[in-house]
């Protein structure tokens, strides 16, 4: 339980993208956030999921700097699959707007994955994770369970207070997407003038070997202000590589496959969209690789 304090209520979100994790939230989040009648603080809270005990005062801080005149919203993308999230957010929340995106799970765990192998949370191939029990196995298959998750955010919202997208919206018409969202919310859509970025996390950017990022970690915050500088980055460039993942055998796949697929065969029923594409496809491991990433 949080401390009990109600929230201010010109300091709440009234939106929330609560996920899923690795289908394109920080796109999405991002270009909310240039919109002039929205504030989307840049961290994510993960207030409603792994920090609900800090309470209501600790979560404003996000969004002490909005202007009287914004909508607030904010981004979690682990909140989807959080067993406590919905009912969190519907009891401090019930008029929120979410925003729910889903990403083939195949792709999706995989891209998850590549995240915490590109960080040294994980050493191993995909399948002692992925067919085998480990500490990460919750995370890389339950997450992908997307019609358990959803069906947990329906028990406590109205259907139409629930706006879902797919990963391949955002990837093949990302402005009429963008336009959707603001329609969902009430807001004019803003589209940047300059078009949308291609990527927000960025999964193939050359990286320096792990050993070196960790000896090198205690002086992160020192050497932050020297990023972009042309003698700084050109020194990181001469150690930096891009990152080798280990791929996905055929194996994993089609065991992913199997694990998901009466989850999609309800999860399509429940958003009215055919999702058995997503198990026909090849994986494909290049987008997978990256983290959360739109082609505009």
């Amino acid at each position: 339980m949080n401390n009990g304090f109600a929230m201010n209520p010109a300091k709440q979100p009234a939106f929330i993208v609560i996920g899923a994790v690795k289908a394109a939230t920080t796109w999405t989040s991002h270009n909310l956030g240039l919109n002039p009648s929205l504030f989307v603080p840049g961290p994510e809270p993960h207030y409603f999921s792994t920090e609900y005990e800090r309470g209501p005062s600790w979560y404003e801080t996000f969004f002490v700097e909005a202007k009287p005149t914004d909508m607030i919203g904010e981004k979690s993308a682990d909140y989807l699959a959080h067993p406590h999230a919905a009912k969190r957010i519907a009891n401090d929340l019930p008029d929120a707007k979410l925003i729910v995106q889903f990403r083939n799970p195949v792709d999706r765990a995989y891209s998850d994955y590549c995240m915490l192998y590109r960080r040294g949370t994980v050493r191993r191939t995909p399948e002692k994770y992925f067919m085998e029990a480990s500490d990460h196995s919750d995370r890389f298959l339950k997450s992908g369970l997307y019609a358990e998750s959803l069906g947990r955010f329906l028990d406590h919202f109205p259907r139409e207070n629930i706006q879902v997208f797919l990963y391949e919206d955002i990837k093949d018409e990302p402005e009429e997407t963008l336009k959707a969202m603001a329609h969902f919310l009430g807001v004019e859509p803003h589209i940047p003038e300059d078009g949308f970025t291609k990527r927000q996390n960025d999964g193939e950017a050359a990286l320096l070997p792990l050993g070196m990022r960790e000896a090198l970690k205690p002086f992160k915050s020192a050497v932050a202000p020297l990023r972009g500088n042309p003698l700084f980055e050109k020194t990181r460039g001469i150690f930096a590589r891009p990152p080798k993942y280990p791929p996905l055998d055929p194996g994993s796949r089609d065991f992913l496959k199997a694990y998901y697929r009466d989850d999609l065969k309800l999860l399509g029923e429940m958003i009215g969209r055919d999702l058995s594409c997503w198990l026909e496809e090849e994986t494909n491991l290049k987008s997978a690789r990256s983290d959360d990433a739109s082609a505009a």
